[in-house]
């Protein structure tokens, strides 16, 4: 029978195991710990019958509790538009004016408008609506399509060059690429162009360039640009005497802009977003100009 080795401190029996010197103790376990586990265990046990846990195929168990968590779900999502019920069926309903009169609803529109904002739209215009390359800055004043909450609505809805029957459409032409214009046609348009915004590009040595260019821009563009090169909110033509610019006001972007066309996308929300959701953009966007983010 082997010698069992005590500690001559703590009066307990040894493992046998040693490292450097010290010797490991044949402790038990603390009772506290037992406890814990044991709980816990049974607890685990007793949840499987309690919840649903335990996949049958096609279904599972559905537990002696009778939780369902789709169904909490959707008894919170009917409770939640109970009490959105009484300002989203105002927004549905009342006119715009009437709305932005209204300090109270407005302030609801800011703060819901922030989360679908963020959560359907940063992604391209920026969590603060300033935009970014190839897409347009909500903030400014200066609108495509029109910038009254009206006109902002509809785009929302129908989209621009979407697959919506109403889409709104805009293209800008590849003067150069399709040959519509030859390559000094398109430089000289271009150079024009910029002077609109850039009166300091005129000088002895553009001048010639620029009237070239204007010639060019009253019998090619002007017909969706307007003469005064202002543009059209009808026919989604952009100024272009102002400075701003979707994808860049530059004279090399407007040369390439002019040669190869341009053609943006603004996706429908029809479908994905109720008309409360589409309406409480379209005022939290028109909004901006007032410093709301």
């Amino acid at each position: 029978m082997a010698e069992v080795e005590r500690d001559p401190f703590t009066g307990r029996e040894t493992t046998g195991h040693e490292w450097n010197g010290i010797k490991e103790l044949d402790t038990p376990i603390p009772r506290g710990v037992l406890m814990f586990l044991i709980v816990t265990h049974i607890w685990a046990i007793a949840w499987w019958f309690f919840v649903p846990a335990w996949p049958l195929g096609t279904t599972y168990t559905k537990g002696l509790l009778g939780v369902d968590q789709h169904t909490t779900v959707e008894a919170r999502v009917v409770e939640g538009q109970r009490q959105r019920a009484a300002w989203t069926s105002r927004l549905e309903t009342e006119p715009y004016e009437a709305i932005l009169a209204d300090q109270t609803l407005m302030r609801t529109v800011r703060d819901t408008g922030r989360q679908l904002f963020g959560d359907n739209c940063a992604a391209c215009h920026g969590r603060d609506g300033k935009g970014r390359a190839n897409y347009p800055d909500l903030t400014d004043d200066d609108w495509i399509w029109g910038g009254t909450p009206e006109m902002i609505e509809q785009t929302m809805r129908v989209g621009v060059n979407s697959p919506h029957p109403d889409s709104r459409v805009g293209q800008m032409p590849a003067f150069g690429r399709d040959e519509m214009l030859d390559r000094d046609q398109v430089r000289n348009v271009a150079a024009y162009v910029y002077s609109l915004s850039h009166p300091d590009y005129a000088s002895a040595q553009t001048s010639a360039r620029i009237d070239a260019g204007r010639e060019v821009f009253a019998t090619t563009c002007a017909a969706c640009h307007g003469e005064n090169a202002r543009g059209s909110a009808e026919l989604g033509a952009p100024n272009l005497t102002d400075a701003y610019w979707i994808y860049g006001g530059d004279l090399d972007t407007i040369i390439a802009t002019v040669h190869g066309g341009r053609q943006g996308h603004m996706p429908t929300w029809d479908e994905r977003l109720s008309k409360a959701e589409i309406r409480t953009l379209a005022l939290y966007v028109y909004d901006f100009r007032n410093g709301a983010r």
